[in-house]
């Protein structure tokens, strides 16, 4: 049985896209599944794991879906501004950071805050979880390269980079990670934590991935793609992905093909088939969908090789029919208190119907919330 896909893509005009992706030989279809109304603002960031999808905005807020049961899940309301960016670590942490300076580790289980600190003067601009789950990285706008003891929320290393880096990035075996300032890309050595080498791009770095331990795949300001190698710095291959910028890349293994997939300025996500034996060849084009917005940030839903369409369509059916055990405990209780209200807002939940998901007052609420919240 194919693995289950799904391209989530948020973009400008405040909407959040799913597509169902239909995997082939040599080419991939993809359909459009819902789009969604998702927030107040542009969209900033979209994390995504095997059963929750993220979306944070302009617009303070972060709005959880269940993709496997098919409805929204709700909001978590604690930044003061923009969700600068959303990364989960496995099945049991979101990590967040805003333009208010804060991190935030939210426990996926009752989607409570677990710790929130202040990361950086001001604003986080990326971080980025060690494999390991014990440490993680961070930059912001007042030039350091933060490192983060997670079990204890301190900070373990401060290191001054003299200017403003919008990027940073664990390699997949978190022996190495990247720092990208502009349009230069930074490697360091996890054990000496010294600058190994730099590798420049022709224009500012908007969107970087590892798809192996030394190889990066490079996006920036322009329509074309790189592969850099971070041991030689030597670019691998280049190829015209996008006729506008590339905003957001990502990278994924579907049984034994690794699939790079790009979004564009140009309203276009792109899926492309990758050959590490032939490196230096331009990836084979697998399929591509004009979403006709302005795309702002891509993160592709794999469903667990275990599960089939059955499955999740029964598991959705179900979560009509009966409220799961979290929401049971949630209704017993008779009040709900002040610390309690901020760590989650949960909206109605609804069933995913015509393409959208649709829940009322939830803008209203929300509204409603941030005024009570920013007056106390």
């Amino acid at each position: 049985m194919a693995q289950q896909l799904e391209l989530i893509a948020g973009c400008y005009e405040q909407i959040v896209f799913g597509y169902r992706v239909q995997t082939g030989e040599k080419k991939w279809t993809s359909d459009a599944d819902f789009s969604h109304h998702a927030h107040t603002a542009s969209l900033s960031a979209v994390a995504v794991n095997d059963r929750y999808i993220a979306t944070g905005s302009k617009d303070e807020t972060i709005q959880l879906y269940d993709i496997k049961k098919r409805v929204e899940h709700g909001s978590l309301l604690h930044h003061d501004g923009t969700i600068s960016c959303l990364e989960f670590y496995g099945k049991t942490h979101l990590l967040s950071g805003g333009e208010d300076g804060l991190i935030c580790v939210w426990s996926t289980k009752k989607w409570e805050c677990l710790k929130s600190f202040r990361a950086h003067k001001g604003h986080v601009t990326s971080l980025s979880v060690h494999p390991s789950g014990k440490i993680a990285l961070s930059v912001g706008t007042d030039k350091t390269l933060r490192t983060w003891n997670l079990i204890d929320g301190r900070s373990a290393f401060i290191k001054n980079i003299k200017q403003n880096a919008h990027i940073v990035m664990w390699s997949p075996t978190g022996e190495r990670y990247v720092v990208v300032v502009n349009e230069k890309m930074d490697i360091y050595n996890l054990e000496t934590a010294t600058v190994t080498g730099t590798i420049s791009n022709k224009k500012r770095i908007s969107s970087i991935r590892f798809i192996t331990n030394t190889i990066v795949v490079v996006a920036g300001d322009e329509e074309t793609v790189r592969l850099y190698d971070t041991d030689s710095l030597k670019c691998l291959c280049e190829f015209k992905a996008h006729e506008n910028r590339v905003k957001a890349i990502y990278s994924i293994t579907v049984g034994e093909t690794l699939v790079l997939v790009t979004a564009s300025s140009d309203g276009y996500i792109k899926m492309w088939k990758l050959d590490l034996e032939k490196i230096q060849d331009t990836p084979a084009l697998l399929g591509e969908v004009n979403t006709s917005a302005r795309l702002t940030c891509l993160g592709v839903w794999q469903a667990s090789p275990v599960e089939s369409s059955q499955q999740v369509e029964a598991e959705a059916a179900c979560s009509q029919a009966q409220p799961s055990r979290e929401e049971t405990q949630q209704e017993r209780k008779d009040h709900t208190t002040e610390e309690d209200s901020i760590k989650l807002v949960r909206t109605k939940k609804v069933e995913f119907a015509e393409g959208k998901f649709a829940t009322k007052k939830r803008k209203a609420e929300e509204t409603k919330k941030k005024k009570k919240l920013k007056s106390e």
